[in-house]
């Protein structure tokens, strides 16, 4: 087999898969390494509006209108007494075709892209596992890794994008990982076949539905009538009286809301359960000589606004830029890839800031609204991942009522004078 590439890809989620089409689209030799076989399962269903902007680029915006996935108008909030709010509709704010998005299974949905960049001229090579970045004179050159018969072999190209997801070879392998100190939340899903949906344009609408203790509920709804629906909170408030049986902890979880409880009573569940943790990092590097991460392989934040997969190809599509101006200079250095790490944190430091005043007891959405009028706006472009902008007055304002984060300082490139400096 082929072992130069111009690029590597590693992961074919949405953030690899994206990188490699549009590098691939831009006449580059790249190559893309996936542990599974696709389809495979994902959780992260609910597309924002400005997915919609990536998708189009790479060409895959007509595969989804023509899918079964439902369409999402909204994004609407319950109370923890069942009360529903007044849905986000997309199209009251954005004239755009982009204010209509999906519930997609991801299964296909990560597929379609996979095989947009096969399209596209990427090599995809699946079940494989990528093992080791190989390094000379401290950049990365390429990578081993382990093919379908489980025969070690070795691939070289002078850029490597790790779009590994939440495994992050590159910040496991090199300690590159912090924990958000505040959203340090866990999640338990599940599905249900047959359960309730809100009539007309909110038949496919996201809802989050609140429990005590900031805890939450998604309610997604997915094709042939199954619900995606999931808890996230404290993993002590979940796990209190020593309770460990997921099943279980989910049925108490119900009756903490009676919108959820009445929507999935005709529903009935089926499959596993589900439980992850951890859910908010960041890498202390979003680079370094010879190497870019993307996606969830970087950083991940709290999925209250359904932020993870947008973020994924939209990192995913600058990362790849990032890689093809490098070829073009012939300069890999960590350098090269600042104004992608500054850019790219700017959008998701905005994110992270709505989602601490989510997590806020004393915020109120509502209240906010009422007394800034002209931020909503600015609240609603948070909402539909319009992320990269100047968001100063919004969070001038929003200070006021909710405590919200300094920003982080790491997540910039790991330069040559850092390496040699420690």
């Amino acid at each position: 087999m082929k072992a130069s590439f111009d690029a590597i890809v590693i992961g074919g989620g949405p953030a690899g898969a994206t990188a490699a089409a549009v590098l691939a689209a831009k006449g580059r030799d790249v190559v893309l390494l996936e542990r599974e076989k696709f389809p495979r399962y994902h959780i992260g269903e609910s597309l924002m509006p400005y997915c919609y902007f990536p998708l189009e680029r790479i060409g895959v915006v007509d595969r989804i209108k023509n899918s079964h996935f439902p369409k999402k108008y909204s994004v609407q909030f319950v109370t923890p007494a069942g009360k529903v709010s007044q849905p986000f509709y997309f199209f009251q704010h954005l004239e755009h075709e982009a204010s209509t998005t999906w519930q997609v299974l991801r299964s296909e949905f990560d597929a379609m892209i996979l095989d947009k960049a096969r399209e596209n001229g990427a090599e995809i090579r699946e079940q494989t596992t990528a093992r080791e970045l190989l390094r000379q004179d401290g950049a990365v050159t390429g990578v081993r890794c382990e093919g379908p018969d489980g025969q070690p072999y070795e691939l070289r190209a002078p850029i490597t994008i790790d779009a590994t997801g939440r495994d992050a070879l590159a910040v496991t392998r090199n300690g590159w990982k912090v924990r958000d100190p505040y959203l340090n939340k866990i999640a338990i899903w599940t599905y249900y076949r047959n359960a309730a949906r809100d009539p007309g344009l909110d038949e496919g609408a996201t809802t989050v539905a609140y429990v005590p203790e900031r805890g939450w509920f998604w309610y997604i709804p997915l094709p042939d009538n199954i619900t995606s629906v999931g808890i996230v909170a404290e993993k002590d408030y979940l796990y209190r009286d020593g309770e460990r049986d997921l099943a279980a902890i989910f049925a108490r979880e119900i009756k903490q809301n009676p919108w959820i409880e009445s929507h999935l009573a005709p529903g009935e569940q089926f499959g596993r359960y589900w439980v992850t943790g951890e859910y908010s990092y960041r890498s202390q590097h979003c680079a370094s000589d010879g190497l870019i991460l993307a996606g969830d392989a970087f950083a991940f934040l709290d999925p209250v606004f359904s932020s993870g997969v947008f973020l994924a190809l939209r990192s995913g599509e600058l990362a790849a830029d990032a890689a093809d101006a490098a070829l073009t200079a012939s300069d890999f250095s960590a350098a090269q890839f600042r104004p992608y790490g500054d850019y790219l944190i700017q959008g998701i430091e905005a994110m992270r800031k709505l989602v601490y005043a989510f997590y806020d007891d004393a915020f109120s959405f509502r209240e906010f609204i009422m007394a800034n009028p002209t931020l909503k706006g600015d609240l609603t472009d948070c909402l539909i991942g319009n992320l990269f902008r100047d968001f100063d007055p919004l969070f001038g304002a929003l200070k006021d009522f909710a405590q919200l984060p300094a920003p982080l300082s790491h997540g910039t490139p790991l330069e040559a004078a850092q390496v040699a400096g420690r």
